[in-house]
C-alpha cells in the first residue's frame, strides 16, 4: 500500500517548480526520484497529474503517494526453462503463457527471474536486483520469445538496439472479428490511462509515439489469425492497438477480448469464451550480437493451446 502525504505549498514555494520544492521538502528523495514519481501519476497537484515543471502557487495541495518498499531480492527456484540459445553472452528463452517476468507487487516467486538466479551463475545487474538480465519483458499472458542478458556491456548494447529500433519483433495474435483491412498499419500514440491506473489507451495525456503493422493470415469464424509488428516497445502496445481498431486479442479480459464473438457456430464461441489468456504469442526476434556483431534470429511455433483455439475456429468446407 502506497504512504501518502498531503502537502500545502507555502510563501516560500511561490513560483518554484513542484520538483524542486518537493526535493526540498521530502528528506531522502531525490530530485529524479521525485520526477518519476510524477511521471508515474504517484504525485498530484490540486487532485490532478501534473508535471516536474509545474510553476506553484501558495496555498495550492500535493499530494504525495510513496510506492511501498520493494520486495527482498529475488530467491533462485529451479523452475523449468525452455533454453533456445546460450552462450556465454545472453540465452534466448521460449517464455510459457502465465510465467511472470519479473517479481511486482503480489508476485515475490515463481518468476522467470527466480528461475534465472538458479539458472545463470551471474546474470547481468543493469535492471537493478528485481530484474537482473532483463532486456525486454512479456506480459504474464503471452507467451513467446526473450533474450536475457548475462552481463552488464550485453544487457546495454542490446538496449540500445531495442531502443534504436533495429530489434525486429513479430507477433502472432488471434483477435476478434475480421479486419477488413489484409494488411494495416496502427500508427496511435500511448500512455496510461488516467482513469484505470492499470491500463493503457490510446490518445491520453503524455502518450508516446507508437507504431504497429499486421497482416491477416487466416479468417476464421468470427475471428482472425494476424501476424503483428511492432515498431516501438510501448507497455501492452499490440492488445491496446488492436483493441483501438475494434480487433482485441481473443481472451483478453483487459481490453475487450473476452466480449462475445461474432461467431456462426456455437463450437466456436465456446472455444473463444473457455481461453483463458490473450491470444498472443511472440514468434520471432532478430537482434545483432552484442559481441560478434552477427545478426541473429530465432523463432518460435505456436503453442499448443493457440493451436487448439485455431483448429477450433477454422471452417472447414
Amino acid at each position: 500500500m502506497d504512504d501518502e502525504q498531503l502537502l500545502e505549498v507555502d510563501p516560500q514555494g511561490h513560483g518554484l517548480r513542484l520538483d524542486v520544492w518537493l526535493a526540498r521538502r521530502l528528506a531522502g528523495l531525490s530530485r529524479a526520484r521525485i520526477q518519476g514519481l510524477i511521471a508515474q501519476g504517484r504525485i498530484l497537484l490540486d487532485g490532478a497529474e501534473t508535471r516536474a515543471a509545474a510553476r506553484l502557487r501558495a496555498g495550492q495541495r500535493v499530494r504525495v503517494g510513496l510506492p511501498a518498499p520493494a520486495p527482498a531480492r529475488p530467491e533462485p527456484e529451479d523452475i523449468p526453462l525452455t533454453i533456445l540459445y546460450e552462450d556465454s553472452h545472453l540465452l534466448v528463452l521460449d517464455k510459457p503463457a502465465g510465467l511472470v517476468v519479473h517479481p511486482g507487487a503480489g508476485t515475490r516467486r515463481g518468476t522467470l527471474v527466480n528461475a534465472l538466479l538458479h539458472h545463470v551463475r551471474d546474470l547481468s545487474g543493469v535492471g537493478g536486483e528485481l530484474r537482473p538480465g532483463i532486456v525486454h519483458r512479456l506480459d504474464r499472458g503471452t507467451s513467446g520469445l526473450l533474450v536475457v542478458a548475462k552481463d552488464d556491456e550485453t544487457h546495454r548494447h542490446l538496449s540500445r538496439q531495442f531502443a534504436g529500433r533495429t530489434v525486429e519483433k513479430v507477433y502472432e495474435a488471434i483477435v476478434l472479428g475480421v479486419p477488413r483491412a489484409r494488411r494495416a498499419v496502427i500508427d496511435l500514440p500511448i500512455g496510461r490511462d488516467p482513469r484505470q491506473r492499470k491500463r493503457m489507451a490510446v490518445r491520453v495525456p503524455r502518450a508516446r509515439a507508437a507504431r504497429s503493422t499486421y497482416e491477416v493470415l487466416e479468417t476464421l469464424d468470427g475471428a482472425a489469425r494476424l501476424r503483428v509488428r511492432i515498431h516501438t516497445g510501448r507497455t501492452h502496445q499490440i492488445r491496446v492497438h488492436l483493441a483501438s481498431v475494434g480487433h482485441p486479442v481473443a481472451g483478453d479480459a483487459t481490453y475487450g477480448g473476452r466480449r462475445s464473438a461474432r461467431s456462426r457456430r456455437a463450437a466456436s464461441r465456446e472455444a473463444l469464451e473457455r481461453f483463458g489468456r490473450p491470444a498472443l504469442h511472440s514468434s520471432l526476434l532478430a537482434f545483432d550480437h552484442p559481441a560478434t556483431g552477427t545478426r541473429q534470429r530465432f523463432e518460435s511455433p505456436l503453442p499448443e493451446d493457440m493451436r487448439g483455439l485455431l483448429e477450433a475456429l477454422r471452417v472447414h468446407d
